[in-house]
């Protein structure tokens, strides 16, 4: 018997940038908070506003974050805590920058001692999002 394959979804996302003033803009979309956004202070912007390179860090950082809980809580592994910190380094590559790396670094509060290798398994399992295997020009 051959294995079922999984019909999956595809689905769309949208957002939109506004120019406001200089180095700034706004980031929206439908029914949610805007986001003030702008280059970083190494691109002559502002320490207090948010920069896209900011934000793209965040998004795999959260992406791993729902990732890692969805499959533990399909697994019946239910954390007490989750946190985690990630970095992205900017290179200029041939001349032009690329975000070429993002460093995730979990720190998962478990109930027992029991979960900690079935929490280790399930967070090898989780895979950076494909678009860290492709540069944006």
């Amino acid at each position: 018997m051959e294995p079922t394959k999984r019909a999956y979804k595809a689905f769309r996302y949208k957002a939109k940038s506004t120019w406001s003033s200089a180095r700034r803009g706004m980031l929206s979309a439908a029914g949610k908070p805007d986001i003030v956004v702008g280059s970083p202070p190494e691109f002559k912007g502002e320490p207090d506003i948010w920069a896209p390179e900011e934000l793209l860090v965040g998004s795999l950082n959260t992406c791993m974050m729902l990732t890692f809980l969805t499959l533990a809580q399909a697994q019946g592994l239910i954390p007490v805590g989750y946190e985690s910190e990630a970095a992205g380094l900017l290179e200029n590559v041939e001349e032009k920058y690329h975000i070429t790396e993002v460093t995730v670094r979990p720190r998962v509060t478990l109930k027992s001692e029991a979960e900690l290798e079935p929490a280790r398994k399930i967070m090898e399992s989780v895979e950076a999002p494909p678009l860290l295997h492709r540069k944006f020009d």
